[in-house]
């Protein structure tokens, strides 16, 4: 890994942006339905939908709109929501700590998870701590999240009472400190245990795979001819080089996981930014969805960025030019 690659990648990330913001914005705007009528109501008076589209700028032509869109980017305003009426920038700033919170935490526990149980599948080939796993991470990878997750609800939470229903904390819970941290651990947990499951069975799976094709090498036999111990050999010598793959996938699915967190904050009632995506997709928002985008892409293009960075120092002999 260069300063150079990173610099390159680095200038490709203002051109990758705008071809989002671009497509983005073009969607948006040319999707059938009007923001007006879903903000004031299909029985609105016609004088006040006039207005609306004046106040909104939306009342011009489809290019002019998209060049003061651009020319407000450039100066970083992200607009006016239509229907909070305040910046988009503050509305997503007081969002985005929950959804940090919640993808972080589903990618840790998933990484940490998922390499573990590849791990152990891995050193018990074809007996039965293999099988259980591949079963069990086969079935929970091809379980839907939205699915996976009002079941997990209705049992987990309402039927057994094991983890709160919905929200950040309990209603009418003030306290701070140590107790206020584990409230909030407490309605952080079951959102976090669904939405890394399938991340869970992606690294399980594709962590015993690599395992097993590491072991077959000629420098795993020479490490054991050697007398070094099996577990040495599984988790200094083979492992590293099986993860290569397990770090594409890992930063790869940053886009994944980020939907999921979506029907998960829906579910659960998480106040995060998965909930003010669907709350402006119905009232067609445009500012606030732009705005969602824009967030999006950036943490994708980060995210493959550091599994560059995570790949170099993987396996030293790769070098990007």
């Amino acid at each position: 890994m260069t300063l150079r690659y990173v610099g390159r990648r680095l200038v490709q990330v203002p051109v990758a942006v705008v071809g989002i913001l671009l497509a983005g914005f073009l969607l948006i705007h040319l999707t059938p339905g009007d923001p007006v009528v879903a903000l004031a109501g299909e029985h609105g008076d016609a004088a006040y939908y006039a207005f609306m589209r004046e106040k909104f700028g939306l009342d011009r032509p489809l290019p002019d709109q998209l060049l003061i869109y651009a020319g407000n980017m450039l100066r970083a305003d992200l607009g006016v929501s239509y229907v909070h009426g305040r910046p988009v920038a503050t509305i997503i700033a007081e969002r985005l700590p929950a959804t940090l919170l919640l993808t972080l935490s589903a990618l840790v526990i998933s990484s940490v998870v998922g390499i573990g149980l590849g791990l152990l599948a891995a050193s018990r080939a074809h007996r039965w701590p293999d099988l259980v796993i591949s079963v069990s991470t086969l079935a929970l990878y091809a379980a839907p999240v939205f699915w996976l997750a009002q079941g997990c609800l209705i049992v987990l939470a309402l039927g057994l009472g094991w983890f709160p229903v919905s929200g950040t904390t309990t209603a009418g819970f003030d306290g701070g400190g140590l107790e206020g941290a584990l409230d909030m651990a407490r309605h952080l947990a079951l959102p976090v245990l669904v939405l890394a499951t399938q991340e869970v069975a992606a690294v399980a799976r594709l962590t015993r795979i690599g395992l097993l094709q590491e072991l077959r090498h000629d420098y795993v036999r020479t490490a054991r001819a050697k007398g070094v111990a099996e577990r040495r050999v599984l988790t200094h010598h083979a492992l590293r080089r099986a993860l290569l793959p397990v770090a594409t996938v890992i930063g790869g699915r940053t886009g994944h996981l980020l939907s999921g967190a979506v029907l998960v904050e829906i579910v659960f009632g998480w106040p995060g930014i998965g909930r003010l995506l669907l709350s402006a997709v119905q009232n067609r928002d445009a500012p606030i969805l732009l705005g969602i985008f824009l967030l999006v892409a950036a943490m994708v293009i980060i995210a493959n960025l550091l599994t560059d960075i995570v790949y170099g120092w993987l396996d030293p002999r790769i070098r990007y030019g």
